[in-house]
């Protein structure tokens, strides 16, 4: 019989990633205020997008901050772990939970693209 890997991650290995996934956090928050910013001059400045192109891109846009906040937070909760089982669960719930966060989302988006094609063509039925 096998004994469990009881891999410890040091403290000093957990404190450096808890560093570096606070500076991308950052980094991240930095890009995310331009792109947002630099869509809304888009957005201001055009006439070029329909309504339900601008609200297929806003709620894009506010999906992939949630997914990109839930990696966040799958690496915060890595860099806690304390052992190699404990990783593998986190990144075990993690991806059931995304998966159904993918799911939903897609729904969404078709039901958005759906509405926007009904609206410019309303003879057609989708």
């Amino acid at each position: 019989m096998t004994q469990p890997l009881d891999f410890e991650i040091p403290s000093s290995v957990r404190d450096l990633a808890a560093k570096s996934v606070e500076q991308t956090r950052e980094a991240y928050n930095r890009f995310i205020e331009a792109a947002r910013q630099a869509n809304d001059v888009v957005l201001k400045s055009s006439d070029v997008f329909a309504n339900g192109a601008r609200e297929i891109n806003e709620k894009a846009v506010k999906f992939t901050e949630a997914n990109l906040q839930a990696q966040f937070e799958l690496a915060q909760r890595l860099v806690h772990a304390k052992d190699l089982k404990e990783a593998l669960d986190i990144q075990n719930q993690f991806a059931r939970q995304q998966v159904e966060a993918y799911a939903q989302q897609a729904q969404e988006l078709t039901r958005l693209v759906a509405q926007s094609a009904q609206k410019v063509n309303p003879t057609n039925q989708y």
